[in-house]
């Protein structure tokens, strides 16, 4: 498959900028997302300077925010009818070291509603793009630190850790993941999952004052191969270790816990979005 645009969740920083250079060197169309002007700006720059094809739009979007993520889809669905791969990137980490819970602005647990219930509703919404655009791809930055989720505290009212929280919130993406699969089947829509590279060089491992063990280049490439390889054209509903096809915790594979999931979060953004209108 040869994308031809490619939109990416956190292409300001760490492996989503990584990517969105990487994709724009080689020719292809990539939309970049993010919170900050000034962050977007520097990344078309840098694009620029390496010589890679001018990005074909930029949106701006706070993804803890669900109001904002819905009219950032709108922006999507009307600027970039021909987007074929969505790339679910952008994420919080563990917070710094002795932080406690945080909330969204929607009151949801913060990385339960940026690492995963922004990506969910994101693809939602810009499904009936990526299937007019088929063959198209999803792909959702993961990670191999997975948790489960405690259906009877899923935002973590008690006994909150912020590395239980991340890793919740890593594993209700590959949940989706298997879900998107199995629903978009005969589609022409694929839908994976991945831990790119074990503690990248990041802002996110920076911040949690931990000992980066890959780069970005690990983790970039990774993440390019579900993004564009022809070998995995017709590859859907797999969760990679990097490039290995790896098992998921448990819960993942459990279509009850699945389902569980799925009313969580429509819940969640429903009542989100009806507290906005």
């Amino acid at each position: 498959m040869s994308p031809t645009t490619v939109l990416i969740t956190g292409a300001t920083d760490g492996l989503g900028r990584w990517l969105a250079l990487r994709l724009a060197t080689t020719g292809v169309g990539v939309v970049l997302h993010g919170r900050n002007p000034a962050r977007l700006d520097e990344t078309a720059r840098q694009i620029r300077a390496e010589g890679g094809r001018e990005p074909v739009g930029v949106v701006r979007a706070d993804l803890a925010d669900l109001g904002q993520v819905d009219r950032m889809a709108d922006e999507v669905l009307e600027r970039f009818p021909d987007l074929d791969v969505l790339v679910n990137n952008a994420g919080v980490g563990f917070g710094e070291p002795g932080a406690g819970r945080e909330l969204s602005p929607d009151g949801v647990e913060l990385r339960f509603a940026v690492n995963y219930l922004s990506g969910y509703h994101l693809t939602r919404r810009l499904l009936p793009a990526l299937v007019a655009a088929a063959p198209a791809r999803i792909v959702n930055v993961t990670s191999i630190g997975q948790a489960p989720i405690d259906f009877a505290d899923p935002m973590l009212d008690h006994d909150y850790d912020g590395y239980r929280a991340y890793r919740q919130s890593k594993l209700a993406q590959i949940m989706f993941t298997l879900d998107l699969a199995d629903e978009l089947s005969g589609t022409g829509v694929t839908a994976n999952a991945l831990h790119p590279a074990t503690l990248m060089a990041t802002s996110m491992v920076r911040e949690a004052e931990l000992t980066p063990l890959s780069t970005l280049h690990d983790g970039g490439e990774a993440t390019l191969r579900l993004v564009a390889d022809p070998d995995l054209a017709d590859v859907s509903g797999i969760y990679y270790d990097q490039t290995m096809a790896a098992a998921p915790n448990p819960q993942a594979l459990d279509p009850q816990a699945r389902r569980r999931l799925r009313e969580l979060s429509d819940e969640l953004v429903a009542r989100a979005l009806a507290g906005r209108a």
